[in-house]
């Protein structure tokens, strides 16, 4: 056994001793559940924790741990779990009218979609909503196949957008083939030839491909702030350039802001770019912690929707049951609606609290002579982030970029997802990817413990793996 499985099983036997509750509610999960959940990034080694109840920055187990909390349902909830402010709004609505699903059109869909439609402030934009990230990236990508009337499709290497089969492609990477293998069995071999990858803020890769195959390319799909590749910022002159070289083409340009929209500014964050996309997904953020989910952008290629469009060019984007569930939208119209009135307040403190976190992270790191970086910073035009992820490079590169961060040749992967998650867990922080998302709900104190938490792990670390 190695010193790294050594560990493992040393943090293993501390996280039992205090989440006995959960492992029993775990083995009961794994008789009725396919590997005891429904979600891969909630069930971790040994086994998860089960929540009970989760308020602000917290989350709180079966056994009574408390742990500070930088998932915050998947990087959606930018005011914490379940803000007051939110539950107010919502506590006006009478419970027995209107809370539950009937399958009819509301006013409050209206509201939102109004909203949403002024924030990001683009001339001939609709809107349709729908209830997840997943659904929303693939309606894009049928009706910018419909619209142009071909079928490939570029993303970016290590860009995640959900698990539909048009983009399950090139999302993890590979030591022989990179980020060009699928994701999934049960994606047919038609689809997957039709998806071409690009690096991320490559400008001479992505000119050889759109040079090479443009005039067959329905759509580029790319994450302006890239998420699980790493919590990378596009340069302005990359997205300058996809826009151009798109236009140019005749190729439908597609930002997914699941992650990244209102996240950093009250809109888009293509907006703080002032760069336009024919299409824009949206989700997390815009449901005020319920499954919204939604596809923006011209009206002309939203119109493939309509019944009206000849079959051959119609997209059959119904958005299912529960799309536009009241309560949803009146959520998250009460998000935005927060977001914008006090957002010259709500995004200078995240910024803030974001830059602290990760240079204190990689200072307690740096103290124990352990090399950490994180990424999750923004640039001259996301001038502040929230987002952090820990990584810890094998070698120097120049620039992280998601062929690093993920490639093991020259990232510690394990160390970030399997030890130090184990290791914060045990000193009371939860963290995705060695990091996550920072909510308006973590104070100084709360940063203050986390990086405590992070001293731990750094100290534990350089008595078992680096001494």
């Amino acid at each position: 056994m190695d010193r790294t499985e050594k560990l493992l099983h040393l943090l293993e036997a501390k996280y039992r001793k205090k989440t006995r509750k959960s492992f029993a509610f775990y083995r009961q999960a794994q008789k009725v559940m396919v590997k005891g959940g429904s979600h891969s990034l909630r069930l971790w080694r040994p086994y998860p924790f089960i929540m009970s109840e989760a308020h602000g920055p917290y989350v709180y187990d079966v056994d009574g741990n408390s742990y500070i909390d930088y998932w915050q349902g998947h990087y959606a909830n930018i005011l914490g779990h379940n803000p007051k402010v939110l539950k107010k709004e919502l506590n006006r609505f009478d419970p027995e009218c209107g809370s539950l699903h009937t399958g009819f059109e509301g006013e409050s869909q209206i509201r939102l979609a109004e909203l949403l439609m002024k924030q990001i402030g683009h001339k001939d934009y609709k809107v349709r909503f729908t209830t997840s990230g997943t659904l929303a990236t693939m309606y894009a990508v049928m009706l910018a196949q419909a619209y142009t009337g071909r079928e490939l499709i570029l993303k970016i290497g290590g860009g995640w957008h959900g698990a539909s089969p048009y983009l399950l492609k090139g999302v993890k990477f590979d030591k022989e083939k990179g980020f060009t293998q699928a994701e999934s069995a049960g994606v047919p071999d038609e689809i997957l030839r039709n998806i071409l990858i690009t690096r991320f803020n490559d400008p001479e890769d992505l000119i050889k491909i759109i040079s090479k195959k443009g005039e067959r390319i329905a759509c580029f799909i790319l994450e302006p702030f890239l998420g699980v590749g790493g919590f990378l910022a596009a340069s302005k002159e990359y997205l300058a350039l996809a826009r151009s070289l798109t236009a140019k083409l005749g190729i439908v340009l597609i930002f997914d802001e699941i992650i990244s929209g209102f996240r950093f500014c009250p809109s888009g964050v293509h907006k703080l770019y002032g760069i336009e996309p024919d299409l824009a997904t949206f989700g997390k953020l815009i449901g005020g912690g319920h499954a919204v989910s939604a596809v923006a952008g011209r009206t002309e290629i939203l119109d493939g929707t309509k019944h009206k469009t000849p079959l051959k060019a119609r997209v059959l984007f119904e958005g299912g049951t529960f799309s536009a569930h009241p309560q949803y939208m009146r959520a998250g119209y009460s998000m935005l609606k927060y977001l914008v009135e006090h957002s010259s307040v709500v995004y200078p403190k995240l910024g803030r609290s974001g830059d602290i976190l990760r240079k204190k992270i990689e200072d307690v790191f740096k103290r124990e002579g352990i090399d950490a970086v994180c990424t999750g910073r923004g640039n001259e035009v996301v001038r502040g982030s929230s987002l952090y992820m820990v990584n810890f490079p094998l070698k120097k590169v120049a620039t992280p970029s998601a062929d690093n961060i993920w490639n093991p040749a020259l990232s510690d992967i394990p160390l970030r997802e399997e030890l130090l998650k184990l290791a914060l867990l045990t000193e009371g922080v939860h963290v995705v990817h060695g990091g996550g998302a920072i909510s308006a709900a973590h104070k100084d104190s709360h940063l203050e413990e986390t990086v405590a938490a992070y001293a731990a792990a750094a100290r534990l670390f350089k008595k078992h793996l680096f001494s």
